[in-house]
């Protein structure tokens, strides 16, 4: 059940410890545990922001770090921070020495009205409930006496530095992250960036691994088809050559299916998909499938994985593609007393962080007016429910309403925790979806409550970095709760939550009592984060459900809409923002129809063009239009194309005009940077610069794989700038990597491009910024597509191109413009070193800031 484990006591958490320490792949052999090393409080900020700082990587990239010995400092110089010695403890986990007695005690920041612990909600270690003193790394070595593969397994770091180069980690002690290497002859670094860590290294027997620990599984459902199912499997190449035609064969209960692997990219981990047909099994219970990996006719290693075959009665997985990458993913049904049927209520429920969706739907008892599904946010923590979170929670709603065929009218949502965060911020972002929502144990932004990633600030420190947290504005839920004014809502919360303080569900009721009409409030007396199912599964949530339906279109007469980016929300029934005047400022439409006197009037805010479909309207009859007493337009359809009108505020007012072409920003495709990690991503990296430079591509490359599975259970394929043919992929998005002399894919995507980026320069419109020491990232509109796009990550030399290397854009809510640039010395002195950094207009043009 959700939320349960985290009440395991002390005994079984060291019993986890030990058996996570063990974890390693069955074809791995000779395990090293590191056991000592040197630590430093070396300064570094990573967090829901575009900027970051790290010390330590500064040094390191301006080759100014020091050999790390006891009693030295970073450069010989700052008397500040020292290396200490450190040892692992008997748990295999290293934490700073003088910290031993607290490290397990109460949070720097107790839980308490407006100051959260910026901890996950949920733990299941003791690891997981320490907090460190301040941003720490830890210096590991390790002396191989030859070139050699293994993999490496850390525990508790946000990164590593192995050998110099950038590696994601592994922040939630998951323990199921391996990250192959090849080891050099002699002495091996590695910086850990993390306060509480452990880390082996393991040596595999075969180039090629399968790891079961990280599996995306479907269930067996009796009385389904079930012959194409699919399976998520984890294969990880440690030989430091591209694999190609990897067969993998699956043997369910007698029927076989054979596929093909994706390219294995050299030392890398990847999670492939797997056909299974289960036709044959009409049993329940626990069911084997065999998996078994060749190269060319060479068996390589086989594997039992475990399947559950159930009745439809009992919550169930089903696993789908998702269009955002091409991989795996998954959702929990809970079905309606009866089994599923159309025209049933749908209930939606998003979990909190470290919750599988399973458990989340585990924790409901099956209703007889309607079927709950929970997605998964691509992972138990994930996105907090925003960027890749919120388009997993789209998917899933689409598929459910495709295959369950509910009632329109009577979608419901809600979740519990960073679930109810969720709740309220898909609340707010879509409202015309739900017929009511119901957020539990919630807060309702991450400017309040920071979770692991840390706290969206409420203001920069210069300009740009104001132009960094305006990129951000969507996340801001309390800005446009407005948008809540046609939902019923029910607020649910424990009076006695020390996790996410009950002082945000008052917040929200105080903010709700000046505008909404409808909403009900519950304390549960005694309640903490987690009191019972009832935390998720109250009957009077539910009854309160039943009460409320989604309007029609037909229903809707007042729209009172807000959004601050059109391409993650522009639409409310009958009406779309469908361009701002100022790029991802707040806007707002507030209208009104009457059919019968056919008048629509009403007022905007920062709208450049509003998209209004007049099909309510009887056709053939003049309708008069008057949108901010501006002037008044009189307009008539005659046919069902005609319905829909746009209207562009120019200087003189209002006017209808033709439907602005695709080519302009618009919902279809509106920045920013963020926006290109979606529609099956392809990394293009550069082989036409330096040596150094085409290294550091492909190193790029890898850490973003790695941090991609990690966060998102993600993948993506890769090409090389030589092999890239823009016509093959013209439906995909590209992710380049280098500059336009690196990569020689640059010229095809970005001729018109008002950006350039060379190495010695970066040329903005007609601003030039000249230094071998400048990086950054910006998207641009895909040439010769309508709605795809192109995010590039350059940099002017090999200095630049590092400093983008340690980035936060898989962030949940870190707000990334369309473009930005830096110096090297950003990771030193933060927003001060941000050069550039801004949004496109309409037209696809540099404006003046």
């Amino acid at each position: 059940m959700p939320y349960q484990q985290s009440l395991l006591n002390i005994k079984s958490i060291f019993i986890i410890l030990f058996l996570s320490l063990i974890a390693i792949p069955s074809s791995a052999q000779n395990i090293h545990r590191f056991t000592e090393g040197l630590s430093i409080e070396a300064s570094f900020t990573y967090g829901r922001e575009a900027i970051y700082t790290d010390e330590l990587l500064w040094y390191f990239y301006q080759h100014k770090l020091s050999t790390p010995a006891a009693g030295t400092t970073l450069d010989d110089k700052d008397d500040k921070a020292v290396w200490t010695t450190v040892k692992a403890d008997t748990s295999g986990f290293f934490r700073r020495q003088q910290n031993t007695a607290t490290n397990l005690q109460q949070p720097n920041n107790p839980p308490g009205p407006g100051r959260i612990a910026q901890q996950s909600q949920n733990t299941t270690s003791a690891a997981s409930t320490y907090r460190g003193p301040r941003p720490s790394y830890l210096y590991l070595t390790y002396h191989s006496n030859k070139e050699q593969a293994a993999l490496l397994n850390i525990r508790g770091n946000s990164a590593v530095l192995i050998n110099g180069e950038m590696h994601t980690g592994d922040p939630y002690r998951m323990g199921w992250l391996y990250i192959p290497v090849q080891l050099k002859k002699g002495l091996n670094e590695f910086y850990v960036r993390g306060s509480f860590i452990a880390a082996t290294l393991s040596f595999p027997k075969n180039k090629i691994q399968i790891a079961t620990e990280d599996l995306t599984l479907p269930d067996i459902v009796q009385g389904k088809q079930n012959q194409n199912l699919l399976i998520g499997l984890v294969l990880i190449n440690t030989s430091n050559k591209n694999i190609h035609n990897i067969k993998i064969q699956s043997n369910t209960g007698g029927r076989k299916v054979i596929s093909t692997a994706p390219v294995l990219m050299a030392n890398s981990t990847r999670k492939i998909i797997v056909p299974v047909d289960a036709s044959e099994i009409n049993s329940l219970g626990e069911v084997q499938t065999d998996i078994a990996i060749w190269d060319k006719e060479k068996l390589i290693e086989t594997k039992k994985i475990p399947l559950r075959s159930v009745s439809g009665n009992t919550p169930y997985r089903i696993t789908f593609i998702s269009k955002i990458d091409n991989s795996l993913q998954y959702y929990a049904v809970n079905q309606a007393l009866g089994g599923e049927k159309a025209g049933d209520a749908l209930f939606f429920s998003v979990h909190g962080a470290g919750v599988e969706a399973l458990g989340q739907a585990q924790a409901y008892q099956a209703k007889d007016w309607g079927t709950l599904v929970a997605p998964t946010n691509r992972r138990p923590r994930g996105f907090n429910w925003e960027d890749w979170g919120r388009m997993d929670a789209l998917e899933v709603l689409d598929l459910a309403q495709e295959t369950l065929k509910p009632d329109s009218q009577k979608i419901y949502l809600t979740g519990h925790s960073m679930g109810g965060h969720g709740t309220w911020f898909l609340g707010a972002t879509y409202p015309e979806k739900w017929a009511a929502i119901a957020p539990c144990a919630g807060y309702p932004t991450l400017k309040g409550y920071g979770s692991a990633d840390g706290l969206i600030p409420e203001k920069g420190r210069n300009m740009y970095e104001d132009i960094l947290l305006k990129s951000g504005n969507q996340s801001d839920v309390i800005a446009y709760a407005s948008n809540y004014k046609p939902l019923g809502i029910y607020v649910l919360h424990g009076d006695a939550d020390r996790t996410v303080s009950v002082e945000y569900a008052r917040q929200m009721r105080k903010l709700l009592g000046t505008f909404h009409p409808d909403f009900s409030y519950y304390e549960y007396p005694g309640g903490s984060h987690w009191y019972s199912n009832e935390s998720v599964d109250w009957k009077p949530l539910f009854d309160y459900f039943k009460i409320h339906q989604r309007k029609t279109t037909n229903e809707v007469d007042h729209i009172d809409f807000k959004t601050a980016n059109p391409g993650i929300s522009a639409t409310y029934y009958w009406s779309t923002i469908y361009q701002q005047i100022k790029p991802l400022d707040y806007s707002q439409i507030v209208l009104t129809r009457n059919l019968e006197k056919r008048t629509l009037i009403g007022k905007t805010d920062n709208v450049q063009i509003l998209k209004l479909n007049l099909e309510g309207f009887q056709k053939n009859e003049p309708i008069t239009i008057d949108i901010d007493s501006s002037n008044t337009i009189t307009y008539q359809w005659n046919t069902i194309e005609q319905s829909v009108v746009y209207l562009k505020r120019e200087t003189q007012g209002w006017l209808v005009v033709e439907r602005p072409k695709l080519d302009q920003k618009g919902p279809h495709r509106n920045g920013s940077f963020k926006e290109a990690f979606n529609h099956s991503m392809v990394y293009v990296y550069g082989t036409t610069g330096t040596k150094e430079e085409n290294k550091w591509a492909l190193e790029k490359v890898l850490h973003d794989a790695e941090a991609w599975y990690y966060r998102g259970n993600g993948t993506f394929d890769v090409i090389a700038d030589r092999d890239f043919d823009a016509e093959k992929y013209i439906d995909r998005n590209i992710i380049l990597i280098g500059n336009a002399k690196t990569n020689s894919a640059w010229n095809k995507l970005l001729s018109d491009c008002p950006i350039t980026v060379t190495s010695e320069q970066i040329k903005i419109d007609k601003q030039t910024y000249k230094g071998n020491d400048l990086g950054g990232y910006f998207y641009w509109k895909k040439p010769g597509t309508e709605t795809r796009g192109v995010g590039v990550i350059t940099g002017t030399g090999l200095k630049g191109m590092q400093a983008t290397g340690a980035n936060q854009y898989f962030a949940g809510a870190s707000g990334f413009p369309d473009y930005m640039f830096f110096n090297l010395d950003m990771l030193k002195n933060g927003p001060e070193n941000i050069i550039d950094a801004g949004f496109y207009s309409n037209e696809w043009k540099i404006e003046a800031k």
